[in-house]
């Protein structure tokens, strides 16, 4: 029983990881994102409703990347005028990130326009009643995950981590 759960798990995944990737590739090649790259755009939704801005590591949170991949946009997105870094009261060695008034107009207008990309994706494949089953099923699998840590521990990057999840697959 076992090896069928796992078969049908290992399944699951890839048509999920396969769905993911495929819509965010279909986002990428066929949105209008001007001069705005879909990562970036991730960070600019993290901030929307963050009027005090946000700490890069809850950002790392957010748009799911590593601290050097957050700290590089965000320093993209400054030189654009879209992002400032603020001093954090609360901490004077740290600062927050926060949308700019040009960042807030460039965020709702492309928002905008991927809502509707992703609405005619998903709604092309699905009912509403599916499109809420997903909800709830991805709901679960990320209520069920361990918080994230910021990075990778030593022993899942090592060589022979790697290699055993090599020979595993």
């Amino acid at each position: 029983m076992a090896a069928g759960t796992t078969q049908l798990a290992l399944a699951a995944w890839e048509s999920l990881f396969r769905a993911q990737a495929t819509l965010a590739r279909e986002f990428e090649y066929t949105g209008d994102w001007g001069d705005v790259l879909p990562r970036e755009y991730g960070v600019l939704h993290a901030l929307s409703d963050a009027d005090d801005g946000r700490r890069i590591t809850e950002l790392m949170e957010d748009a799911l990347l590593t601290q050097a991949g957050v700290s590089r946009l965000v320093a993209r997105l400054e030189k654009r005028g879209y992002v400032e870094r603020r001093d954090d009261p609360a901490d004077a060695r740290a600062c927050r990130v926060a949308l700019t008034a040009e960042g807030r107009e460039t965020y709702r207008r492309l928002g905008r326009a991927h809502a509707r990309q992703v609405r005619e994706a998903m709604t092309r494949a699905l009912d509403p009643e599916q499109l809420e089953t997903l909800r709830e099923l991805t709901a679960a699998l990320l209520a069920a995950s361990p918080a994230p840590t910021s990075s990778p521990t030593p022993a899942a990057t090592s060589p022979s981590a790697r290699s055993q999840r090599r020979s595993r697959a």
